[in-house]
């Protein structure tokens, strides 16, 4: 997959492309046979030929443009997909095209699939943030008696150091992997075609062994069993929510990059790989692009983030008229973006470099107003007298956190 128009979006791969989602869909459908056979509600006549001969074998990317285009008359693609495997089923297995989906209804399906698709890219977006903690940290702790001038609304501040600018980005990056492990565990949706469970407990006879058929599927796909949440959406806000919280952080980290590589500034420099950071009409320019990229990612998160809220808060009666279908896209465009996101702030930071000189020169030409508030709280301090106050245990506190 690729977006023209997204620069970058090449790094999240195959990560909730059409193909993926179809394979995801399979293989929940895939799941609940196998738990039906085992349980002895299906006929075994029905058990399928384990990987790579079973369901996986019968759809592939080749498949992606057919369901796509025959998903807008029953306006989801799983109606489509069951078609192509009861067709396909029938040739070599008619028991197995029989009780395909029996018991399930497409809310079931795609909202597993879209949660096996979700915690694949939060897996991603989870490497990429250790990897910005590891560089982070080191850069907290080499650089806590790095002094630069601290600016707040755009103007000189007080004297700070580099490592203290680091912990805070730190802090950001560690708060949003805290947000991201606790959204991650995501749960099965099983519930039938009102979220009673009705179809299920018909076929198998009580709820008990339906729970067992659940606790089944969820071993297979490796998802927490939970009751039905068709219409209670709090664990794809909660996902949506928390990456946007990866994103605040890393737009953060880009905007103060963005400023310290003005060239009038030129207290840090990012990375210029191989062609990067060019115009196409001006040889001198060298672009901070990663940053650039970076905050761009961080300006469209929430928005869509607020989307799937409107979703959640959309849902009406058992299955929402809409809510539920406009979830689907946004969540595939919100957690491509993060992924893509989280990649190039881990470039972006473990190619940055310090530049320490301009860092001192600065705060120098800002003297004797960045030392104002230290002459009016301490009178009596040495003129540059280092105006630390906790910076050492602020910075060693966010390393130690970086390090549990």
């Amino acid at each position: 997959m690729s977006d023209l128009l997204w620069p970058g979006d090449d790094r999240a791969g195959d990560l909730f492309t059409d193909a993926t989602v179809l394979s995801a869909m399979t293989r929940v459908e895939s799941a609940w046979l196998d738990a039906l056979v085992l349980h002895g509600v299906a006929d075994p006549e029905a058990r399928l030929a384990p990987p790579p001969d079973g369901l996986a074998a019968l759809v592939g990317p080749d498949d992606v443009a057919a369901v796509a285009r025959d998903a807008e008359a029953g306006g989801n693609p799983v109606i489509p997909l069951l078609k192509l495997l009861r067709g396909r089923l029938k040739e070599h297995n008619p028991a197995a095209a029989d009780w395909l989906h029996k018991g399930l209804t497409s809310q079931d399906v795609l909202d597993t699939a879209l949660v096996l698709c979700l915690r694949d890219a939060c897996a991603r977006v989870r490497a990429d943030l250790a990897a910005q903690i590891a560089t982070l940290a080191r850069l907290a702790d080499e650089h806590r008696d790095t002094p630069m001038a601290g600016r707040t609304l755009t103007q000189h501040a007080v004297p700070i150091t580099f490592g203290l600018k680091a912990a805070g980005w730190l802090t950001g990056v560690l708060d949003a992997r805290h947000r991201l492990a606790a959204a991650a565990d995501l749960p099965l949706q099983i519930g039938g075609a009102a979220g009673s469970l009705a179809a299920p407990v018909a076929l198998a006879g009580s709820p008990a062994v339906v729970r067992d058929l659940i606790e089944t599927v969820g071993a297979a796909l490796d998802l927490r069993v939970r009751d039905p949440w068709h219409t209670a959406r709090a664990p794809l806000t909660a996902v949506a929510d928390a990456l946007v919280t990866c994103t605040d952080a890393w737009g953060r980290i880009a905007n103060d990059v963005l400023v310290a590589t003005r060239p009038e500034i030129h207290e840090l420099t990012e990375d210029a790989g191989p062609g990067r950071g060019g115009s196409s009409a001006m040889p001198n320019k060298q672009n901070p692009v990663l940053a650039v990229l970076v905050r761009r990612a961080a300006l469209a998160a929430p928005p869509l983030a607020a989307t799937v809220h409107a979703a959640a808060s959309a849902a009406v009666d058992e299955r929402p008229d809409g809510g539920w279908h406009v979830e689907w896209a946004t969540l595939r465009t919100l957690a491509r973006r993060t992924v893509t996101a989280g990649a190039q702030t881990a470039e972006l930071l473990g190619g940055l470099r310090v530049e320490t000189a301009w860092m001192t020169a600065n705060l120098a030409a800002a003297r004797p107003g960045i030392d104002a508030e230290q002459r009016s709280i301490a009178p009596d301090a040495a003129a540059g007298e280092p105006y630390r106050g906790a910076t050492d245990q602020i910075i060693d506190a966010a390393v130690a956190r970086a390090k549990e």
